[in-house]
């Protein structure tokens, strides 16, 4: 992932947003929070931009994955779905899942909004 291009990229055309790195030094997956949960906990709306995500689930967050650029194979407990530009898919609480891509831009609805603790990481 061109991580500096990325952001310049979400900088331009998301000002003022905040930006998060998955890991600082190699980072994998970037996010831009459009409508952070943090301002309403019912919600949340962000922009993925995605090369790798960790197999994580939820215990009450349902999420809406949304392609808006490039192909992502995502993991919904060991099975594998294909997402192109366009594509749609709901990932219900307590389905552990992952993505594979190549700075692939999702737009990620949450309901309620994503927290830090209900982000469970699976070994």
């Amino acid at each position: 992932m061109d991580v500096n291009k990325v952001i310049n990229r979400l900088k331009k055309k998301y000002p003022r947003k905040t930006i998060i790195k998955n890991d600082e030094i190699n980072p994998t997956e970037i996010i831009c929070e459009l409508d952070p949960s943090k301002k309403h906990p019912d919600y949340g709306i962000a922009i993925s931009i995605i090369d790798q995500s960790l197999a994580h689930y939820h215990k009450k967050t349902t999420e809406v994955y949304e392609v808006l650029n490039g192909k992502i194979i995502l993991k919904l407990n060991n099975k594998e779905f294909i997402l192109e530009k366009g594509s749609r898919i709901v990932i219900k609480p307590n389905i552990i899942h992952s993505a594979k891509g190549n700075e692939t831009w999702i737009k990620v609805y949450s309901k309620p909004g994503w927290t830090v603790e209900d982000h469970i990481l699976v070994e």
